[in-house]
């Protein structure tokens, strides 16, 4: 006690077997929506396919070939199958842009934010990680994480931009809790994501964009339907 993977064994079945399902259930009925669903938190609207990639458990060509023959298959499904590639893609690019910078975790890629002034709260820190800033979607992403392992990537924007915009506090701390929690945390992907939100990255997006967490919020989860929940946890 406490049960700690509880939620990660209520939520994931490690295999291949659990990854060919996943796909195959993903293909025959949510990609018809993706392309509109995904950015939505409080719809089942994404693959829920990367801890299986990240494990090897499907690779990102045998679900790119799997989408297209879905697509022939049934015409119907073309939006979504459009849609869903271009997302496999950059996964991909964060793959190369660790080839290419293997301290990609550790070292700001755009050089000049080196000196950067962050803060050092370990207050606001632990209150982040815990889920217990105030702020509904950011709350109830941070909780989803701690119980499932997992946060919808609209979500995972929202929190880590409050946590390098609004605390202030260095993109490499969220990185590093992201990859302690994450089933799916991507050696890649995690830190390339991190250092775009924080305006550090491959693009050239300034330091000043930020994700507001109240206007998010009442854009893609206007019911409260996975804000609600997650602060009444």
């Amino acid at each position: 006690m406490p049960d700690w993977p509880g939620g990660l064994c209520d939520t994931w079945v490690p295999s291949e077997v659990s990854a060919q399902d996943r796909l195959r259930d993903f293909l025959a009925s949510t990609v018809r929506g993706y392309a509109g669903e995904r950015d939505r938190p409080d719809l089942p609207g994404t693959s829920r396919l990367s801890p299986h990639l990240r494990f090897r458990e499907n690779s990102a060509r045998q679900i790119w070939h799997a989408a297209r023959f879905a697509a022939a298959a049934d015409p119907t499904l073309a939006p979504g199958v459009e849609k869903f590639p271009s997302e496999l893609g950059w996964r991909e690019f964060c793959r190369h842009l660790l080839f290419d910078n293997p301290n990609l975790a550790t070292e700001n890629l755009q050089s000049s934010f080196d000196a950067f002034p962050w803060m050092r709260n370990d207050a606001a820190l632990a209150a982040w990680q815990c889920g217990r800033t105030g702020y509904p979607i950011v709350d109830a992403g941070l909780r989803e994480l701690w119980h499932s392992g997992m946060m919808h990537n609209r979500v995972r924007m929202v929190v880590a931009s409050f946590l390098v915009k609004h605390l202030l506090i260095e993109w490499r701390d969220g990185e590093s809790w992201f990859w302690d929690t994450l089933v799916d945390a991507d050696a890649g992907s995690n830190p390339a994501n991190w250092q775009w939100v924080a305006g550090r990255g491959a693009d050239a997006a300034p330091y000043f964009r930020v994700f507001n967490p109240v206007l998010q919020g009442e854009k893609f989860d206007p019911t409260a339907a996975m804000s609600g929940a997650g602060c009444r946890s």
